[in-house]
């Protein structure tokens, strides 16, 4: 496998386990592949929302956070994430990675959508991926959540999908 500065891979990593409660626990752990998962607060995202969403996501790929794969659905949003190193040990956080995401894809999905109020809910699942099976196991639930919902025939025809080119 290579090196994720040149060109990322998926690796599992052996750190430092750090936990942390809101009222879900979260668990971080330095160079982990999360899978997340995030819902809007009764609020269907239309396509332009989505696709403006998707962009956000993917606006620190390969900076702060590599974007393995990503769905947007009208009611949620599924990412296959990890968190860069900063410097030799310390990690971007995922917690606040996703603030930033959800925080400016809510400024952006109201102005969209004409709208004021809340966008998401204020809590998120992640779960930290063990193996490559694991791994390639969400990548398919991410891909084909829009086939399965009935939404679209085929996974490539969903407005809300991002895969890196590497697992197509």
């Amino acid at each position: 496998m290579t090196n994720a500065t040149n060109n990322p891979s998926f690796q599992p990593v052996q750190s430092a386990l750090i936990a942390r409660k809101r009222n879900l626990p979260h668990w971080q752990m330095g160079g982990a592949v999360y899978f997340v998962t995030f819902r809007t607060n009764d609020l269907e995202l239309l396509p332009l929302a989505r696709k403006a969403l998707l962009d956000i996501c993917r606006f620190y790929d390969g900076e702060r956070y590599v974007l393995w794969s990503a769905v947007v659905m009208p009611d949620h949003i599924h990412l296959l994430i990890q968190p860069r190193e900063i410097e030799k040990g310390k990690w971007h956080s995922l917690t606040k990675i996703l603030h930033s995401i959800k925080s400016f894809s809510a400024k952006e999905i109201n102005r969209l959508l004409n709208r004021k109020g809340r966008v998401w809910q204020e809590e998120f699942f992640d779960r930290i991926i063990r193996d490559e099976e694991e791994f390639l196991e969400k990548w398919h639930y991410i891909r084909y959540n829009p086939v399965k919902k009935g939404l679209v025939e085929k996974a490539e025809n969903w407005i809300g999908l991002y895969e890196r080119d590497k697992f197509r």
